[in-house]
Parts: C-alpha cells; sequence; structure tokens
C-alpha cells in the first residue's frame, strides 16, 4: 500500500495547549493509515524551551517529522510579514526535497502559503479555516478598522477568504452555521460537498469520569475548602476578550440569591485578579469563588466537582464559526452546562441534547429565568451526557472525518 507525504502547515505552536489538544491528537492518528505528516509549526521561544521534548515524546513512534520555526510577535505585521516568509522558504525546500501529495493549512497564514504553491506547483491544499479569522480579529478588538493600515489588512484577507474557498481542494469549517454562512456567498466552485464540518474534538479517554481517582478527588476538595454540600459551578479557560466574566460572575450573583452554599470554580491560567476584581465590582465575597491554574491531567477532576459549568462568550458574526473545545470536554465530564446563544452550533447542541440551559439575554431576568430553568430539570444522568458527547465530538470521528479528505485526495 503506498504512504502519501502530507505537508501540514499551522502558525500555532505544537508547545501551545491548542496545538497539544487540537492539531497533534489528530496527526497521531491519521500517521496511522498510510501517511507521512511533515509538519510545520511556529513555536513561541518560552514554550518552545519548556515543552520542547514533551512534544518530541508524543510525536515518538508516528510518521510525523516535525520542523518547528520561532514565532515572532513584534513589531506588529512586520513580524508576521518575516513568519510568512520563513514558512514559505520551509515549505518550498520541502516541496523540493518530498514528494508531497497536498497540503493542509490550518487557518488564513498557512493558506496564503498553500494558496501560492496552488498556483505555482498545482499542489492541493485543504483550507482548514477554523473561523472567520479576519472578522475575529476586528470582533475581538486586535485590529481597529479606523486605522488605515489595520483597514488595508482586513481588505486583503477578506479578498484572500475568497480565494482559499474558491481554490482550495477541500474545506473544512467547524460549524454548520459557518457553513451555511459562507453557501449563503454563492461562491463559484464552492458547493456544500466541498466543505466538511468538524468541530473542535475532545479526547473523550481523557475528560471522563471513568478516569477519575475518588481518593484524588476528595483530597482536591480538602485542599481547597470546597465543601460537600457546597453547588459547584465551573468555568473553564480563558478570561477577557470573548469570554465574558463579568456577565458569568453576575449571574453567579444572582444564583447566590437562589443556593447561598453555591460556589463559582474559575480554572483559567489567566491571572486570577480578572476574577477578583469582577467579584468585587458586585460585592461577591472572595471566599466564595476559587481561581485556579491547572494542568491538563487536573482539569478533569476540577470539571468532576461541578454540579454545572458555564460559559457565556461575546456573540458577534465571526462567532457563527467558533466551536468551544470546552463544551465537548464538559459534556465528556458528564456535567451540564449554561451557555449563551449566537456562538457557532453551541445553542443547537445543548437544546439538541437536553444537556443544559441557553440563555438569549445578558440580564438578571435571564439569569433568574435560567436558574429556575435548570434546578426545575429531571436529574440528568451523567452517562448519557457523555454519550452525547461522543456522538457528536468525539477524537476518533475527528481522525476519521480528516482521513475521509485525505483519502479523496490522495486519489485526485
Amino acid at each position: 500500500m503506498n504512504t502519501y507525504k502530507i505537508l501540514y502547515l499551522s502558525y500555532d505552536g505544537m508547545t501551545d495547549p491548542l496545538g497539544q489538544s487540537q492539531v497533534l491528537p489528530y496527526l497521531r492518528g491519521l500517521s496511522m493509515y498510510n501517511f507521512e505528516i511533515h509538519l510545520i509549526s511556529f513555536e513561541k521561544k518560552e514554550r518552545f524551551v519548556q515543552n520542547r521534548h514533551k512534544i518530541e515524546q508524543l510525536l515518538s513512534g508516528f510518521a510525523i517529522k516535525w520542523y518547528p520555526l520561532h514565532y515572532h510577535q513584534k513589531p506588529p505585521v512586520i513580524s508576521t510579514l518575516y513568519d510568512l516568509w520563513k514558512l514559505n522558504s520551509k515549505v518550498k525546500q520541502l516541496l523540493k526535497t518530498q514528494n508531497i501529495s497536498f497540503i493542509h493549512c490550518r487557518s488564513y497564514i498557512a493558506a496564503l502559503v498553500g494558496l501560492k504553491f496552488k498556483k505555482e506547483l498545482k499542489i492541493p491544499f485543504i483550507f482548514d479555516m477554523r473561523g472567520f479569522w479576519a472578522d475575529e480579529r476586528v470582533d475581538g478588538k486586535l485590529w481597529n478598522l479606523k486605522n488605515p493600515l489595520f483597514k488595508a489588512i482586513y481588505t486583503f484577507f477578506k479578498h484572500k477568504e475568497q480565494a482559499f474557498l474558491q481554490q482550495s481542494a477541500h474545506i473544512v469549517s467547524l460549524t454548520q452555521n459557518a457553513k451555511d454562512e459562507i453557501l449563503s456567498w454563492q461562491l463559484p466552485h464552492v458547493s456544500a460537498d466541498k466543505i466538511s464540518v468538524i468541530p473542535c474534538c475532545a479526547d473523550l479517554e481523557h475528560f471522563s469520569q471513568n478516569n477519575i481517582d475518588k481518593m484524588q478527588l476528595h483530597s482536591i476538595k480538602t485542599k481547597h475548602g470546597i465543601k460537600d454540600d457546597s453547588f459547584t459551578i465551573s468555568y473553564i479557560g480563558s478570561l477577557g476578550t470573548w469570554y465574558m466574566i463579568d456577565e458569568m460572575m453576575s449571574f453567579f450573583k444572582i444564583l447566590l440569591q437562589h443556593i447561598p452554599q453555591a460556589f463559582f470554580l474559575i480554572i483559567s491560567t489567566d491571572a486570577p485578579e480578572i476574577a477578583y476584581r469582577a467579584a468585587e465590582k458586585l460585592q461577591i465575597a472572595p471566599h466564595k469563588i476559587l481561581v485556579k491554574s491547572a494542568s491538563r491531567q487536573e482539569v478533569p477532576y476540577y470539571i468532576a466537582l461541578s454540579k454545572c459549568s458555564i460559559f457565556f462568550i461575546n456573540s458577534t458574526f465571526s462567532k457563527k464559526a467558533s466551536s468551544p473545545t470546552k463544551l465537548a470536554e464538559i459534556l465528556g465530564m458528564g456535567v451540564p452546562v449554561i451557555c449563551n446563544s449566537g456562538v457557532g452550533d453551541v445553542e443547537q447542541i445543548v437544546k439538541n441534547g437536553e444537556v443544559g440551559i441557553v440563555i438569549d439575554n445578558f440580564d438578571n431576568q435571564s439569569y433568574t429565568d435560567a436558574i429556575k430553568r435548570f434546578l426545575a430539570m429531571p436529574p440528568l444522568n451523567p452517562s448519557n451526557i457523555a454519550l452525547y458527547a461522543s456522538n457528536y465530538a468525539s477524537l476518533s470521528d475527528g481522525i476519521n472525518n480528516y482521513l475521509r479528505i485525505y483519502r479523496q485526495l490522495s486519489k485526485g
């Protein structure tokens, strides 16, 4: 059986948590099906020094060759152009020395290079778009369109976005919502069968109640003073930008009025002061909150402490394409969610599975209604919630979906 060589381009680093959860597991799985992966990624210096050997160990024994490049952040724009030049040079070198079947481009920066070599050498590329990247930069207030430079960059990428969609061999979208949006543009050479929806999947063997050690769980509760009768609500992830800590804290304040023994557990690598300031503004006692950084191994334990988990995400145009990994991880642990509408396919997923509550507005009445609806829900079987997660976001399904695309392009 033939072995096909694939060039995978990522502007995200493999030493970043994102690379370890949303790139490497897929590539390790794909490499077991007669695909040799040549992976180029951009690594932040500190994380590369800290985690390089860990990534090399994760890749050991798999048909994956890793070419880490140094990521530059400053000065803005110029640093990205320099990184793009380095990526272009490395790809050119590998195309000369390796018989590459096609290029898998993760997001827009990588797709610029994929498009270039599609035009020059007729090498097919997958546009794994991950989201409406240029719009994310604007919605996240990273690009101010009143600035002529950022306006020009935004216009450039929106023009290129159409070229990526039209000239790619296949498109991967994280959500059906984004796929429907793209199809509404009625672009030439962009049909429904050219776009595969593959949500952010989770390792549901790692995020599983079956792997929770009860003694260790009890030890964590004792260590942090979490009482057995506490109604623990959790939040997992970043604080700020897209994630609405002020609104989540307002929800918690209303929850305290209904359940005085409620406790807010926040698992984040961001500065704890962000959450504590939000609590202080609402006069929430500090002892009702715990902000804790946790390793990947520890995160399932903190989710397991939760009666439910909350996440409010700023709903903007670009969020049509967002697939929060945390949703699959939380549901994989058998824990219901409280979240907001207007983000990717989240509302449909939660409502279809009856695995939580979705709110439409961020006000006290909406919070009160959501709490009452949650408390009135029939008891949810954690095993049923976990099974539902496995039906839409298991890692094995994600690998199989990419495998179908890879095989299709290899035949071409």
